[in-house]
């Protein structure tokens, strides 16, 4: 779609959104069900198309991870929207009885999202489900590493919606780069922290608000107490789905010293399990492109060259010994790296792959430290049973979400908002909080025929002087107002 179709599509967007009245309830409801019903409907397409684009993608990987949370995510929108909408009661001072406070949610107008190419689906799917149900238009912009993928989204989503509820907007950076600079009323991004920053300051001129979720080294810590083969087991099972490549993935193990052969031993023998093949097997993902397959090897050889230990995982020996990759396929096979060094490259940026560094520690407090000591991951997993302890790392780790005693599984929960913080993010959305984030909350004061403000207007003298008397001594000795709603 050229750049000047784009333009006046969103033109025809923005005005629309100031010129005709907001979405009512049952309107939004059946948009909902319309989106719904087209990812239902085409969902053996997608997955066709998801994996055609990326070489090799288990179907069942994107039932699991795209089509299913995206269809329960709409229909949790669809229970909820009737109490998200409706105006939300706010106590009101004593000060000012016999007023009420309420605070409407209205749409924000006209939203950008650039989705990414690690889940195609479901990150395209579930931000347009929040921003649809808050009363918005959306401009989607799908990413081009998936063209497959981004040309079934136009083709179903234009039709079954209506182009002027959504259009998508396939192409190339370019494209995302000029949409990024027109003045929408709110974007949301999701891909990495340098592109993110990119988009931002993309924004800034209109004074655009952003939503972006990014990504980082997410840290996995195992205690000594904890059930070693079902912890390995966990994160060999979220750190394996689409080999790796997802923002949330555990980046790294940190594992009691004394423990850390066994960890290894029980990672890998889970992670053959799963995977008894891997190079001739449907359901291990490929690398999506040519560049991101040689960066993961780049990165793993040159760990390999400064001296970490590899451990991968051939069940079937189907590669060269030694060997991990297998660049005609663009597969990976699943890497276990002890050994390793913060000079390393692996150690120094998001892996976004199928390997697995793991780093022995002492105390649980070092663990906790060396997490602190680097940037705010998107998320944390903590493998404990004892409850004062977990609450220990949860207080004195920052993180924008965490599972404990498992992996990934707080981005599936319906009712909990998904985000990062700092250099992993900003603001959140899924839930109420998607439907939040693109949404206005307007404050709003309804005056009361009889008031109590009406007595503190000029000209002021000694009635002002003894109620201004005891509004400042109620505050100065510490006691709340009484509060009306």
């Amino acid at each position: 779609m050229p750049f000047p179709d784009i333009e006046r599509r969103f033109a025809d967007m923005h005005t629309a959104s100031r010129t005709s009245p907001p979405w009512t309830k049952a309107e939004r409801t059946a948009l909902l069900r319309k989106l719904q019903a087209v990812i239902a409907s085409t969902r053996g397409e997608f997955a066709a198309a998801i994996s055609a684009d990326f070489g090799t993608r288990a179907h069942e990987e994107t039932l699991l991870a795209e089509v299913v949370p995206s269809l329960t995510l709409i229909e949790h929108t669809v229970k909820k929207l009737g109490s998200w909408m409706a105006p939300e009661r706010r106590p009101t001072a004593l000060t000012f009885w016999f007023g009420r406070n309420r605070i409407h949610y209205q749409p924000k107008g006209v939203v950008l999202i650039i989705s990414p190419w690690n889940y195609p689906l479901q990150l395209a799917v579930i931000p347009l489900a929040a921003a649809i149900a808050a009363g918005n238009r959306v401009i989607l912009k799908p990413s081009e590493l998936t063209p497959r993928t981004s040309a079934l989204l136009k083709q179903h989503l234009e039709l079954g919606l209506g182009a002027d509820v959504v259009t998508v907007a396939t192409g190339g950076a370019d494209i995302a780069a000029g949409l990024s600079a027109l003045p929408f009323d709110h974007i949301l991004f999701t891909g990495s922290t340098a592109v993110g920053a990119k988009v931002m300051a993309a924004a800034a001129p209109n004074l655009t608000p952003v939503t972006l979720e990014l990504g980082g080294k997410s840290p996995t810590i195992v205690h000594e107490a904890a059930d070693l083969e079902q912890a390995a087991g966990r994160i060999a099972r979220g750190k394996l789905m689409n080999a790796g490549q997802t923002c949330i993935a555990p980046d790294y193990a940190l594992v009691p010293r004394a423990r850390t052969k066994d960890f290894v031993a029980a990672y890998t023998s889970a992670a053959a399990t799963f995977y008894p093949r891997v190079i001739d097997n449907p359901q291990y993902s490929s690398i999506v492109s040519e560049r991101h397959f040689e960066r993961l090897a780049g990165l793993l050889r040159e760990a390999r060259n400064h001296g970490a230990r590899a451990d991968i995982v051939d069940p079937a020996r189907e590669l060269p010994s030694m060997e991990a990759t297998s660049s005609n396929t663009r597969k990976i096979a699943p890497v276990v790296l002890t050994d390793v060094t913060e000079a390393m490259g692996i150690m120094q940026e998001e892996i976004f792959g199928p390997i697995l560094p793991v780093l022995p520690y002492d105390t649980l407090d070092e663990a906790i430290a060396y997490v602190n000591a680097r940037p705010r991951p998107l998320a944390l997993y903590y493998f404990d049973t004892d409850r004062a302890r977990i609450e220990h790392v949860l207080q004195n780790t920052t993180s924008g979400g965490a599972t404990i005693n498992d992996t990934m599984l707080h981005i599936a929960q319906e009712d909990l908002p998904f985000g990062g913080i700092g250099p992993s993010g900003m603001g959140a959305y899924h839930g109420r909080e998607g439907f939040l984030t693109f949404s206005h909350a307007k404050a709003t004061f309804y005056q009361g025929r009889l008031t109590l403000t009406d007595l503190v207007r000029p000209p002021y003298g000694a009635r002002f002087q003894a109620i201004m008397k005891g509004a400042l001594s109620r505050t100065a000795a510490g006691r709340g107002s009484r509060g009306l709603s």
